[in-house]
């Protein structure tokens, strides 16, 4: 109508629009600081690597090992069984020994971690070293299990079963030394300010260090029933 002021309208739509409560209206992730939402504060974030993430790259790794020596042995079984000038090589009696040694590591690596479930951080540390020195030992045996073979003139070009030998006890103790490293890594770093705890670190490399055990009894199953 002519001369009707259309004011009291409007302001009822405005009110309809704030959402009736009479706030203001927020962009999308808006906060009480300007409008900064949780994108604008993302260079803030911790973008470690989270325990999921460590328990995934491991369990990769380990089946690309798998896989690797897989291959060997299926190599190794074919090339056994169609060979006819396949030469039996005599394992040296400190190989025993060295399995010896590397089971025991597995058993003081689980004392370990579970003196660190206990809290016992004193305990964790020197059962977790000792398994540190029983892979450093196992390798040194290794070493002179060789040494004793090419001292009968068993070298790595010698046959096709000293060739198998060499490969299969040297790469299981290439990938033995990479998880040595890894127990040096966990003793030796400070957890603190990390997204992963050490009991986390712990469990990952004893996946490793178990995978590496069983690798190395089957390994040893198959040099020996190939003779």
């Amino acid at each position: 109508m002519p001369g009707t002021s259309a004011t009291p309208d409007i302001e009822i739509i405005v009110e309809d629009i704030g959402g009736g409560g009479g706030g203001p209206i927020l962009p999308p992730g808006g906060g009480d600081d300007g409008g900064e939402g949780d994108d604008d504060k993302s260079p803030h974030r911790d973008w470690s690597a989270t325990p999921r993430q460590y328990s995934t790259a491991i369990a990769l790794g380990l089946v690309a090992i798998l896989m690797f020596f897989m291959a060997l042995a299926s190599a190794f079984i074919v090339l056994r069984r169609g060979s006819g000038v396949w030469v039996t090589v005599h394992l040296p009696v400190i190989v025993w020994a060295n399995t010896v040694v590397l089971l025991g590591s597995s058993f003081t690596l689980e004392t370990a971690r579970r003196r660190l479930s206990l809290a016992d951080v004193g305990g964790f540390r020197k059962f977790w070293m000792v398994t540190t020195i029983l892979g450093f030992v196992f390798v040194a045996g290794q070493l002179v299990a060789w040494r004793q073979l090419v001292a009968q003139g068993v070298y790595i070009a010698s046959n096709q079963a000293s060739s198998f030998f060499y490969i299969f006890t040297g790469a299981h103790a290439v990938h033995l030394l990479g998880g040595v490293g890894a127990l040096v890594y966990v003793l030796a770093r400070k957890f603190g300010e990390t997204t992963v705890s050490r009991s986390t670190a712990a469990e990952v490399a004893s996946y490793y260090w178990h995978f590496m055990d069983g690798l190395w009894v089957f390994l040893l199953a198959l040099l020996y029933l190939g003779k």
